[in-house]
């Protein structure tokens, strides 16, 4: 069964990528047809859950990676800059869209203040440099330092119970910061979109997909509910965009684009600590990111995060690093080797020999015992206690592996959109920071797909996100790419 008529736009994957780019071109282009299809029940089941990522609004406010210090000592901050310029655009919209009536409230937004806290001498100093650096820039003028305890104690009372008083300590504190619950604005910017005319099939398989001769895609969908009749059919579409999170690269790869050639993933599940004990939520009312263990990964780097879920107040420490050759968390033991194929064997093996650091963090990290955990969260949080916190899986993360000239092969930890050369389809593939950046990575999407209505849409877009100016979409564009590559901070 097929339908008659080509749909302009199918969305694969029912998460905030997909919801982002469904709001933006229902504006830009009211009269499209646009059918999003997910695999789940539900939305937002995978990356977009609330409790499968930390929430956090990366606005680079308090993440130290994206901060890197030179050899000369002084602080890098174009990446922290441009991040947060990102983040900006994926405010601008909501606002709009709240302002337009076409999202019911702000309640998938929390004030939290964003906080990084370091101990010991060297790492005090780099964060005073850091501040330093930061607060000369228009975007953290606020942004506050201090190594005072008592300070730190009033911004945040759990790092400072019964710490030790000569142990030198550092904390900077940006009072905007974010708590996102992305599960909720994604079903919310469906809904809109929904209600403006857009299909929204659940329980829908994408199994295929190939190119016609007219230059539209055949999609081969298999309904999953139980009584589905027939189980089996087509949609053809102009343009398909693969937000699928770590089911985007096979999806990629059945499309026979050159662009998807060389392609590898490497999965990545994260655990967190949770803790919904009233009287030790209501202590902790931030975000706080510390610094990464020497040798750890970047995806490493603990934090004490205050969640704000379907109203309800919790707070999450980790990330704890898992491994599982699935690419979703509701996914096959399978997906890993269904992955595998002649053209991204060798830069998959290169990543193996060459990230052995990342191998040997794994392994510690799933042979850790509760006790270290435990230990772990109380260098944080000195006075947590086990009965007050439970252990949940978050969500799967497949990182980027991608072909290099000199070693063979290298493993990313940000986002890549991978778009064919005519622009029909596109799909993203990696992680991290993507759900605060998704506006910023959807206008690369349009800008590389859509270079005909480039400018036609422009003042559509600067009238919905003001940041962008008088900046045209070359400068969006740069933004974009100097925030990817090793964008690293995790939303586990």
């Amino acid at each position: 069964m097929s339908s008659q008529q080509p749909v302009d736009v199918v969305l694969v994957g029912g998460g905030i990528m997909s919801a982002t780019l469904a709001a933006m071109i229902s504006t830009l282009e009211p009269t499209w047809k646009i059918e999003i299809l997910e695999r789940r029940p539900a939305l937002a089941e995978e990356s977009s859950n609330p409790w499968n990522n930390a929430g956090t609004g990366h606005a680079a406010l308090c993440e130290l990676n994206y901060t890197p210090e030179r050899p000369d000592g002084t602080i890098d901050i174009s990446k922290a800059v441009a991040i947060n310029e990102q983040f900006e655009l994926s405010r601008e919209l909501w606002s709009f869209l709240l302002t337009s009536g076409r999202l019911p409230d702000d309640a998938f937004l929390s004030p939290a203040p964003h906080m990084t806290f370091v101990r010991g001498a060297a790492d005090v100093d780099y964060l005073r440099r850091r501040a330093d650096a930061l607060r000369a820039h228009p975007h953290f003028a606020n942004l506050e330092f201090t190594t005072d305890p008592e300070v730190i104690r009033d911004w945040a009372p759990l790092l400072m119970l019964d710490r030790d008083p000569g142990e030198p300590v550092a904390a900077t504190r940006a009072p905007e910061g974010t708590d996102v619950d992305f599960g909720a604005l994604t079903r919310a910017l469906v809904q809109d979109v929904a209600d403006r005319g857009a299909t929204v099939s659940l329980e829908q398989e994408v199994r295929g997909l190939r190119q016609r001769r007219d230059g539209t895609w055949r999609l081969r969908v298999r309904d999953l509910r139980w009584n589905a009749s027939p189980r089996r059919r087509t949609i053809d579409a102009r343009f398909v965009f693969i937000g699928a999170g770590g089911g985007a690269l096979r999806l990629l790869q059945k499309s026979g684009i050159r662009e998807a050639k060389g392609y590898g993933g490497f999965p990545i599940s994260g655990q967190f600590l949770r803790t919904t004990n009233p009287d030790v939520v209501r202590q902790h009312q931030a975000k706080v990111y510390g610094k990464a263990d020497v040798g750890s990964p970047p995806m490493s780097v603990p934090h004490l995060d205050t969640r704000m879920v379907d109203g309800q107040a919790a707070l999450l420490f980790g990330p704890y690093a898992g491994w599982s050759m699935k690419f979703l968390k509701h996914g096959s033991p399978l997906d890993l080797i269904r992955t595998i194929r002649p053209g991204n064997i060798v830069p998959m093996a290169a990543v193996g020999l060459h990230n052995l650091d990342l191998l040997k963090y794994l392994i510690g990290e799933l042979t850790a015992s509760p006790t270290r955990r435990l230990r772990t969260l109380r260098a944080f949080m000195p006075t947590a206690h086990p009965r007050d916190w439970e252990l949940i899986t978050a969500g799967q993360r497949v990182q980027v592996i991608k072909k290099d000239r000199a070693k063979g092969g290298v493993l990313e930890f940000g986002t890549e959109l991978v778009a064919a050369a005519d622009g029909t389809v596109a799909g993203l593939l990696g992680a991290s920071p993507g759900a605060s950046t998704a506006v910023a990575t959807m206008l690369d999407l349009l800008d590389r797909c859509f270079p005909d209505r480039a400018e036609s849409w422009a003042p559509r877009l600067r009238a919905m996100m003001p940041a962008l100016g008088g900046q045209d979409w070359d400068d969006a564009l740069a933004l974009h790419q100097m925030a990817e590559g090793d964008q690293v901070t995790s939303e586990h």
